[in-house]
């Protein structure tokens, strides 16, 4: 069975979450919980107004402490990019994202690690992994390279990405394929309009 995707070992997920509503002990007990080595932040901005805890230093220490690896890449998988063409009508256009090649480098660097069987979950704000760039995003991305996502949702159960997917449409899959997903909010100059 031909499916275009490079066969690999997926007994090794590569894991998503989010703080959300958590606080950093809650985020530091799943990661550990679940084995986490390495947490790679991809949030464009790695700061909190409301939670400053989770500012990029002080998560950084924090991990450091608990044994865990802090990797940013916000820069190249962030879910707010600073070009101006991964914008329609001020939401972020996740195909477009896809086609940027900080972007695929960003994709390589987790492809990478998750071959050296490190443990990695990639960090963001949103507990709700249907409400983030981790499920919309960057998970298609992993999976077309063959790697299976578990993502940690807002109650602490891993969702694979289907089961996500499946959570954003209602189960229901567009008839030519793969959805398309843009931002939740609108980011860009249109927004600031309305």
């Amino acid at each position: 069975m031909a499916t275009g995707r490079t066969l690999v070992d997926v007994t090794l997920p590569l894991w998503t979450v989010g703080y959300g509503s958590r606080s950093v002990e809650q985020v530091i007990e799943l990661l550990g919980g679940n084995g986490i080595d390495c947490l790679v932040d991809v949030r464009t901005s790695p700061y909190s107004r409301f939670k400053p805890e989770f500012n990029r230093e002080t998560l950084n220490h924090d991990l450091t402490r608990a044994g865990i690896r802090y990797v940013f890449l916000g820069d190249a998988l962030g879910g707010r990019p600073d070009a101006p063409e991964c914008y329609m009508d001020g939401k972020v256009d996740y195909d477009r994202v896809r086609e940027r090649e900080i972007y695929q480098r960003g994709i390589d660097k987790l492809v990478a690690a998750w071959r050296q069987n490190m443990k990695v979950a990639i960090f963001c704000s949103e507990g709700k992994p249907e409400e983030c760039h981790r499920s919309k995003l960057i998970g298609p991305s992993l999976v077309e390279r063959g790697i299976e996502i578990v993502h940690i949702d807002e109650n602490g159960d891993g969702q694979t990405q289907d089961q996500v997917i499946a959570r954003i449409t209602g189960g229901q899959i567009g008839l030519f394929g793969d959805p398309s997903f843009t931002s939740r909010k609108r980011y860009g100059p249109e927004s600031q309009d309305s």
